[in-house]
């Protein structure tokens, strides 16, 4: 791909209100979010939009010429409780969203026979990491957009675009996972909930923080000791995937990640040239100070690019703000430059 004359899109999350209105004045061209129900992947407690927080969210987007778009990318089992699934659907498209974000085929199904003209792209949660499922999915529910998932190198990303005419959406900054979205299980083990039904790794009522008399913490989930944390390290987010465990000489080790963060700045024009058309912050749990940080990150990071491409480079700045904003790990280009 050329540098084109538009930029590309800075899409930034929104947890709530507060933090919607942060994104829109730190740059954002686009805001994503859910509701505060099972059909959002990020269904945190006491996070994401009721009908009249949304209302208000787009309402105040429309003010800044910017555009909202909503998540509704969990997968209803069985049949009684689609309905809940159409219901976003419906309340998505009638407070005239610009676009949502759809991964259940069924979904997607009812989302394009019902609304025939609404722009839809399909959620990393779908996990589609090549031209020939995304292009199945522009064939049968015409998706606009696809937000690929963490597990690409930039060479990939690069003969996608060249396969597909569907819009290309990356990670950028943020939470960093190694598991193919869409299809990790494994907090559903420990807990008998999982992130594709429920719409979070680790449900708040099966978290447990205690503190220890010698002044450490541990971090449980559902009785299952994840991490073991002296007084000063920082408490990564509690999922399986990040678990410290004791291992068979007796250690304590990351037996699958390292709690790691995404900073794609480094490479930011080779996703530019690579194809992608929007850069995504990861995050619609963390706060309003995280979301006005990184959004204005990207959002200088983007600018300066096309200002002069050649000229691009990190700046000491943006280095400064990831490493504040980020929960205390270490930072990775992930799978972009090898896997």
């Amino acid at each position: 791909m050329s540098v084109a004359d538009n930029k590309v899109e800075v899409v930034s999350p929104a947890g709530n209100l507060v933090s919607l209105k942060a994104a829109i004045d730190s740059g954002a061209d686009v805001v994503y979010l859910g509701f505060n129900d099972q059909t959002n992947a990020r269904n945190f407690e006491g996070l994401n939009f009721t009908e009249k927080e949304l209302e208000d969210g787009i309402a105040y987007a429309r003010k800044f010429e910017r555009k909202v778009y909503v998540a509704i990318n969990t997968f209803p089992q069985g049949t009684a409780s689609f309905g809940t699934w159409q219901g976003s659907v419906d309340r998505a498209v009638g407070l005239g969203v610009d676009a949502i974000i759809l991964a259940d085929m069924g979904v997607l199904n009812y989302a394009r026979k019902k609304y025939k003209d609404i722009n839809i792209h399909l959620s990393v949660q779908a996990s589609s990491s090549n031209y020939e499922a995304i292009n199945f999915y522009k064939k049968h529910f015409n998706i606009k957009r696809v937000v690929l998932p963490r597990v690409l190198t930039i060479d990939e990303i690069a003969a996608i675009s060249e396969k597909t005419d569907v819009e290309l959406e990356a990670f950028c900054l943020g939470g960093l996972c190694i598991n193919i979205e869409g299809r990790c299980y494994l907090s559903s083990f420990l807990t008998g909930a999982s992130t594709n039904t429920e719409g979070a790794c680790s449900p708040a009522r099966f978290v447990r923080f205690d503190n220890t008399d010698d002044g450490r913490m541990t971090i449980k989930l559902n009785d299952v000791l994840l991490n073991d944390l002296s007084g000063n390290e920082s408490s990564p987010y509690p999922t399986c995937c990040k678990g410290r465990y004791v291992m068979p000489d007796g250690e304590r080790s990351y037996a699958m990640e390292a709690p790691e963060s995404l900073n794609a700045l480094s490479v930011l024009p080779r996703l530019i040239e690579a194809g992608v058309t929007a850069l995504k912050i990861e995050g619609r749990q963390r706060t309003k100070s995280y979301v006005s940080a990184m959004t204005g990150v990207v959002r200088s990071a983007v600018d300066t690019y096309f200002n002069d491409p050649l000229a691009y480079k990190v700046k000491d700045e943006w280095t400064a703000e990831c490493v504040a904003a980020f929960e205390g790990s270490e930072q990775t280009t992930g799978c972009y430059d090898r896997k």
